[in-house]
């Protein structure tokens, strides 16, 4: 998986032969930042794009491979004892309103490299149902991290936020709650020349700007019901500069962007969730303790933690996730999305590349 963020490839080995998928390896291949700043430029639209799109395809598809190898080596497996490859490819377009997603990849490429059947192109299908295409994760969640006589969520906080909610007399729901750290990578990136706020310590720094807060909340996709789903199309640096009056101190934006963070989880906890026992986090998030203080102090009467509490490290989940959607496709074995994504009935995901 490689996502929002545009940093890296999260890559997991998962054995799904006993009741509880288990990780048996883990890898990460960090993006050269020349193929990020490509990925960055084309997101945005440009000069030629179809052949930069497809260059960066290959680049990608190199990547994921070598993540795969990364994972047979650390196991000890031969590629003949993987059933297939899950891997999503990186979203350069969103746009559910027009009925179209695009995910950069080469699985056809990746299988020749790897030996192994691959599973790609997850979320056309959804959309050719009739659903929004995005989020996907919420099936997983609700498999993995139901537990009966409990009401739980699930946000995982990449560049975009997104909350599962996992209750009892409830199938799996889920929706895009807005920006998580697109905005904040970009804003630090900007300033510190830096590709993240180390555990939200510059953010810790400010102080939220209630009236810029203000400001970033009157966007309408907040407002918006689900099912939903959002990216760079919307929330991106110049969604930001066109809120900014300009003169604020770097840090104080900074803290106003955790703060849209949180509030918008948790605004969708409590309007769609609520009451929840607990609120799990995973993905990058996770690790932004500013963002999770101002969660949890948002959410008095609902415990949060990341995943881990749960067994699963925060940075495994949205691989695990595609992994487990290859596993279901392979058995040609619907997903039902319709509460989440809008699709209208359940949908085997994916296509299959043969090695």
């Amino acid at each position: 998986m490689s996502g929002t963020s545009l940093d890296s490839v999260d890559a997991v080995l998962v054995d799904f032969s006993s009741a509880s998928p288990s990780c048996v390896a883990t890898a990460r291949v960090e993006f050269p930042e020349s193929l990020r700043t490509e990925l960055l430029a084309l997101s945005r639209g440009g000069d030629a794009e179809l052949d930069r799109s497809g260059t960066a395809s290959l680049v990608l598809a190199e990547l994921y491979s070598a993540a795969a190898s990364e994972l047979l080596s650390q196991s000890g497996l031969a590629a003949t004892s993987i059933a297939a490859i899950g891997c999503h490819g990186q979203t350069v377009r969103h746009r559910p309103e027009r009925g179209f997603t695009v995910q950069l990849n080469d699985a056809a490429l990746i299988a020749e490299r790897t030996g192994i059947d691959v599973v790609a192109d997850f979320r056309r299908r959804d959309m050719a149902a009739g659903g929004q295409g995005a989020p996907l994760v919420p099936a997983f969640h609700d498999a993995v991290f139901r537990k009966p006589g409990s009401n739980r969520g699930v946000v995982n906080i990449g560049g975009i936020s997104n909350i599962t909610v996992v209750a009892e007399g409830r199938g799996a729901f889920g929706f895009d709650c807005g920006p998580g750290n697109v905005l904040l990578d970009s804003w630090i990136a900007r300033h510190k020349s830096e590709r993240f706020d180390d555990k939200g310590s510059w953010a810790a720094s400010g102080r939220a700007i209630p009236e810029l807060l203000a400001r970033l909340l009157d966007e309408p996709y907040f407002r918006k019901q689900p099912p939903k789903s959002t990216g760079r199309e919307l929330f991106n640096e110049d969604w930001l500069a066109a809120r900014l009056a300009g003169n604020e101190p770097p840090q104080d934006v900074q803290a106003t962007l955790v703060m849209l963070s949180a509030l918008t989880i948790a605004d969708a906890v409590r309007s769609h969730a609520a009451p929840l026992d607990a609120l799990y986090v995973c993905g990058g998030g996770a690790l932004n303790q500013s963002l999770m203080r101002s969660i949890a102090r948002l959410l008095p009467s609902t415990a949060v933690a990341p995943t881990d509490a749960l067994g699963v490290p925060s940075g495994q989940v949205e691989a695990m996730a595609f992994a487990w959607l290859a596993m279901k496709c392979i058995r040609r074995e619907p997903i039902d999305l319709r509460a989440t994504t809008g699709a209208s009935h359940p949908c085997i995901l994916g296509a299959v590349y043969p090695a």
